[in-house]
This record gives C-alpha cells, structure tokens and sequence, in this order.
C-alpha cells in the first residue's frame, strides 16, 4: 500500500477514535483515497482497510481490549447505530465499540460498494445497516 493512502486510513482510524471527523466524513476521504471498504475487528482490537484490487493494510485499535458477550444481540446493534447518528452528549467511538462488544459484537465489515455495514457475532449471525441516503 502507498503512503498516501496508508496516511488517510491511519487520519481515518485516529479521527474515529478522538471524534474529530464524522462516520460520513471517514467514508468519504476513504472512497476518495480508493479504499473498498474496512473491517474492525474487536477480539483483535484490529482494522483492516481493503483496496479493490486486493491489497490491505491492517492497522491497531486503540482501545481497551474486552471480551466480546458470548450472545449477538441484533436489536442492541441496530439502537447503537440510532445512537451513534444521532451524536447524542457522551457518544464517543470508545463507548460505542465497548456498548457493542457487551452486544455480543464481534466486528464490522463496512462495504462501500454495497453501501452497507454488516455487524457480525462470534456465531456469525449479523445485523446489517444500509447507509443511509
């Protein structure tokens, strides 16, 4: 992967995480950089960013490490993503990864093509999320 690209995934990752850019912004400077989609990992506090042409950059999660529930709950997914658009006083990235991870949430795949995020348990049953227009 490239440098320049590498730089706008490591913004992109940095700025979830201190809150200074939007989920929409993140996915613009990372469609704008090329990048397919990405995929956060939370039982190895990992990202991993996708070029269409197969290449990938797997960068670390700051954040605490904690288990990951044993039971996916879907409708817990679906009012943390209510939750995280609306940006209400508290929201941070940090409490949504650690409400999700107690959701049973294992991670996420982000598809820019499929304008979708697809949250998956240790089970693999998942809760999809459609961008919204």
């Amino acid at each position: 992967m490239d440098a320049d690209r590498s730089a706008v995934a490591e913004t992109c990752l940095k700025a979830a995480h201190d809150g200074s850019l939007s989920f929409p912004d993140i996915i613009g400077r990372l469609i704008a950089a090329g990048f397919d989609g990405y995929m956060v990992d939370y039982r190895r506090t990992s990202q991993t960013f996708y070029l269409p042409e197969g290449d990938s950059l797997v960068l670390a999660m700051d954040q605490p490490e904690a288990p990951v529930a044993p039971r996916f709950d879907a409708a817990e997914m679906a009012r943390l993503v209510r939750w995280a658009q609306a940006q209400p006083d508290g929201y941070s990235y940090a409490r949504f990864s650690e409400r999700a991870k107690a959701a049973g949430c294992a991670g996420y795949l982000v598809s820019f093509p499929g304008r979708r995020v697809v949250y998956f348990g240790r089970t693999a049953e998942t809760h999809v999320e459609l961008f919204p227009d």
